[in-house]
């Protein structure tokens, strides 16, 4: 049964890696969709909505950047998982600032990468809302709170709408994590740790800055100092 939460695209042009990965994932449980280029991917994901989004960065009509960028305008809550050869960190770093939710290098192990999808799939079953307006929300019908506020911040779990001071602001699914977990622990802070396990999903420090540098670009998106800095231990949302 195909169902919203088991919906993958997979954006590769190597036909035979892309059987593979069609393969592995059907024999799993999902239902895979397979596009090779930056078109027919787009075109791809608008049609069949999927829960997570495997994505090649070699393309031969343009970069997986493309896809995410484009992903990011009209569907900035989408799950991506970035599968390539290209593992310069600089480049990793870069598609994880743009909204990815995890990279993957090849070649990679089939287990390891069942296990991100699993760990992605889960997460998405126990966010408060999902991607697509049009997907029943049974955790609705519970007592669990619609809004978070504070310091002139309102986060609409249920449509995933965020206001500052009135002002709508969009994030990508990455920055809203990243938001909301603050929010929820406000005003306690939160280490950098802390937060790659629950927005990132690893326990592992990636030797990168990405929790920084994601906390700067939501600073930039937020237009006011809600965010503090900690010391030595990481952030929090302002008293």
């Amino acid at each position: 049964m195909v169902t919203a939460l088991n919906r993958i695209a997979v954006v590769e042009d190597n036909p035979v890696l892309a059987r593979m990965l069609k393969r592995i994932l059907g024999d799993s449980g999902y239902h895979v969709t397979v596009s090779g280029t930056v078109a027919t991917a787009l075109a791809t994901i608008r049609t069949t909505d999927p829960s997570l989004i495997i994505l090649d960065l070699m393309l031969p009509d343009g970069r997986g950047e493309d896809v995410l960028d484009e992903l990011m305008q009209f569907r900035p809550l989408s799950r991506v998982l970035v599968l390539s050869s290209i593992s310069h960190m600089a480049r990793r770093v870069s598609v994880l600032d743009a909204g990815a939710m995890d990279f993957l290098a090849k070649p990679f192990a089939n287990a390891e990468l069942l296990a991100r999808i699993r760990t992605r799939i889960r997460a998405a079953q126990s966010s408060p809302a999902q991607s697509s307006p049009a997907q029943s929300s049974p955790v609705w019908a519970t007592s669990a709170p619609r809004y978070l506020l504070r310091a002139g911040i309102q986060l609409d779990l249920k449509r995933r709408e965020v206001l500052v001071d009135g002002r709508h602001v969009p994030l990508t699914q990455q920055e809203f994590l990243l938001l909301m977990h603050l929010l929820q622990r406000a005003p306690d802070p939160c280490s950098r740790g802390e937060l790659l396990a629950s927005v990132w999903g690893t326990n592992i420090d990636t030797g990168t800055n990405v929790v920084d540098v994601s906390v700067r670009r939501l600073r930039w998106k937020l237009a006011s100092n809600q965010i503090e800095t900690v010391r030595n231990v990481g952030y929090r949302i302002a008293a």
